[in-house]
């Protein structure tokens, strides 16, 4: 059969695989003793899946109106002198002002320290200010403020906008603010980022993110230790990829480690990669799973703690990897 010709991992069985004729594995298939396994769900003929790629939809009338914001947006945040952290947060102020309270945008000051305004107005309106809150990752002793406080006024940019009635649901307009905002916050934002709603950083500075990446709705992006996104790397709804840990023992004792997920990795809805994990070029973390530790190329990991139970048809022939905490390990 084919699996002759192709060096599987050891013990590992072949699985037909209808859609395009190749084969799947399953990396274990017998147990602890011996035995032949159960044949589960994953090892029968499954049916081809049907080819679903997102439509396109015409331009929305208001369309020119959103162009021109972006413009004008762009043009304030890259403007000579627009880097700083204080330039950065009067240009969101305003920013959310027009969009959440236009009637006072224009008078901004004088509303605030109008004593005729109700208490919880003003409030309201000097929170549009950056400088005027507090975001977590501020009091974290690892924070630092000489690379926080001017990537500050474009997260509180972003994550105001994305509950604001404009950007909770507009998918067009949030992916393209999301998009502007990326390089500036990111140490570094690839080619055709797009981002959902409701999307959370630790630091965000220490985000790297490749070409083609797709962030969706209510995902935590941990990147107090650094997060590495590879190309085409996909991170579904209410996922969470870690980059720092706690002692059991003493709380307040914290390691940051990186974690790298490869290019083409995909991690779907509500899983968890564990700060230091590296998932390798093609690797998958199935639903609601958790990665304690790495994940070879094109093995699919399920389960808590996650393990593999696949290996993708499209695996290379001679797929062979070692992942770099092993090369350490080897090497020391």
């Amino acid at each position: 059969g084919e699996g002759g010709a192709r060096r599987w991992p050891p013990g590992a069985t072949v699985l037909r695989w209808s859609v395009d004729g190749g084969a799947a594995v399953r990396p274990s298939g017998r147990g602890p003793a011996g035995a032949p396994r159960r044949r589960s769900r994953a090892a029968r003929p499954s049916r081809p899946m049907p080819f679903l790629p997102l439509r396109a939809l015409p331009d929305r009338p208001a369309r020119a109106l959103a162009d021109a914001w972006l413009e004008r947006l762009a043009d304030q945040l890259h403007a000579p002198g627009a880097q700083s952290a204080e330039a950065r947060a009067v240009v969101c102020r305003d920013t959310l002002a027009e969009l959440l309270y236009p009637a006072y945008a224009a008078n901004l000051d004088t509303a605030l320290h109008d004593a005729a305004l109700p208490l919880g107005t003003r409030l309201a309106l000097a929170a549009l200010d950056p400088r005027e809150i507090t975001l977590e990752p501020e009091y974290y002793a690892d924070c630092d403020d000489a690379r926080f406080q001017p990537v500050k006024p474009l997260l509180w940019l972003w994550y105001s906008f994305d509950r604001s009635p404009l950007g909770g649901q507009d998918v067009a307009l949030g992916v393209r603010l999301r998009r502007l905002l990326a390089p500036l916050i990111f140490r570094r934002c690839g080619e055709r980022f797009k981002c959902f709603q409701h999307v959370e950083f630790s630091f965000g500075y220490n985000m790297e993110v490749g070409d083609d990446v797709v962030v969706h709705r209510h995902v935590l992006l941990d990147d107090r230790g650094g997060i590495v996104l590879g190309n085409r790397v996909s991170i579904s709804d209410y996922a969470n990829v870690y980059s720092h840990t706690h002692s059991i023992v003493e709380q307040r004792d914290v390691t940051n480690v990186p974690t790298v997920l490869g290019d083409g990795v995909r991690v779907t809805y509500h899983a968890t990669v564990r700060a230091g994990v590296h998932v390798g070029e093609q690797g998958m973390v199935g639903a609601c799973a958790v990665a304690t530790k790495d994940v070879r190329p094109y093995h699919v990991n399920v389960g808590v703690p996650a393990k593999s139970i696949v290996v993708k048809p499209n695996a290379p022939r001679d797929e062979a990897w070692v992942s770099p905490a092993a090369r350490e390990r080897a090497a020391g």
